[in-house]
């Protein structure tokens, strides 16, 4: 396993994360044996980043992380990275949202301190402009999230405050400019990979404005997320998640398996598509890590097998991008 270094938190980190999330239906598709199987792969292949939210399965994949590690025992080593979404009825009380919220994560979690919380909302300039958008202001002002996460570390009962990545460039910007937080996660992958490049998004598709280099100028660090764009890049069939989610719904995950079709054409039949997305999104050099989902230990072993490849060539990047722009 590489690891590599959190931003300027001075933590080592693997650079393949374990993602507790839908899309792979881990936490909801697998008995308890079957997901204990799984992490204890990923402990054994020396992945050591956990990633989970409140939000997944409305608590299910915290308690099934949660009953694994009881099982398995959580390495000193190993870190639980959770979050916090707060919806439109809790934007009079963000700091009681925020507290009951974690509370919750840390009984179905069994732990008393979690590495990372990161706020699980997008960020715009208005209100509701996306799928539970907040503003900066409500990020950074009194009574807001930062206040809140802040007043949990000072308890010692998180240890960084982080990010989710989507929504609208210069309002992420803000909130990312402050300084006040560690890390954030956003969307970077071979087909939308405007997060991790200064060249505007295509048209009709989500622009993230090359966040990431707003995160490296803060010293912050950045998880990679939807690295297979939900599965299209890695031709797995939508997930019963992405039927129903209103952030990066079915229309797109057809969208992006035309496109993943298209350019696995382009790169001949005897490259993987899947593993060379996966290689691109390391090749960045600010992406601390990419948060991946597992169901099968099989699938560990494939991704760890890839980075024994080594890194990308320099040129093989630019070749890549090009690629991918030519099936729009």
């Amino acid at each position: 396993m590489e690891y590599r270094t959190l931003g300027s938190t001075g933590l080592r980190v693997s650079s393949i994360a374990f993602g507790a999330g839908p899309v792979s239906g881990w936490m909801a598709e697998l008995d308890r044996e079957d997901q204990v199987r799984v992490i204890r792969r990923a402990l054994d292949a020396g992945i050591n980043w956990f990633d989970t939210a409140a939000g997944y399965g409305e608590g299910l994949s915290e308690e099934s992380l949660g009953a694994a590690f009881a099982r398995l025992g959580l390495p000193a080593d190993a870190h639980i990275a959770t979050k916090v979404r707060v919806l439109p009825e809790h934007l009079g009380d963000i700091r009681g949202r925020t507290r009951a919220s974690f509370e919750g994560s840390l009984r179905r979690l069994g732990v008393r301190q979690v590495t990372l919380l990161q706020l699980h909302n997008s960020i715009t300039g208005r209100r509701g402009e996306e799928p539970t958008s907040i503003t900066p202001d409500d990020v950074l002002g009194p009574g807001g999230v930062l206040e809140a996460f802040r007043e949990l570390r000072s308890q010692g009962r998180i240890r960084l405050l982080g990010l989710t990545g989507i929504g609208q460039p210069a309002a992420m910007r803000r909130v990312v400019e402050s300084g006040a937080f560690a890390t954030m996660q956003v969307p970077y992958n071979l087909l939308n990979p405007s997060a991790g490049h200064p060249e505007p998004g295509q048209l009709g598709e989500a622009d993230y404005g090359n966040i990431i280099g707003d995160c490296a100028r803060q010293g912050m660090g950045v998880f990679a997320i939807r690295v297979f764009a939900g599965g299209a890049l890695a031709g797995n069939p939508p997930s019963a998640h992405t039927l129903k989610t209103p952030f990066f719904p079915l229309p797109l995950y057809e969208r992006d398996l035309a496109r993943a079709t298209h350019l696995q054409e382009r790169l001949g039949p005897g490259t993987s598509l899947k593993l060379t997305a996966l290689r691109f999104v390391l090749a960045h050099p600010h992406v601390s890590a990419a948060i991946l989902g597992f169901r099968e230990p099989w699938q560990i072993d494939e991704v760890v097998t890839a980075l024994q490849a080594g890194p990308l060539p320099h040129d093989e990047v630019p070749r890549l991008l090009r690629a991918a722009q030519a099936v729009f």
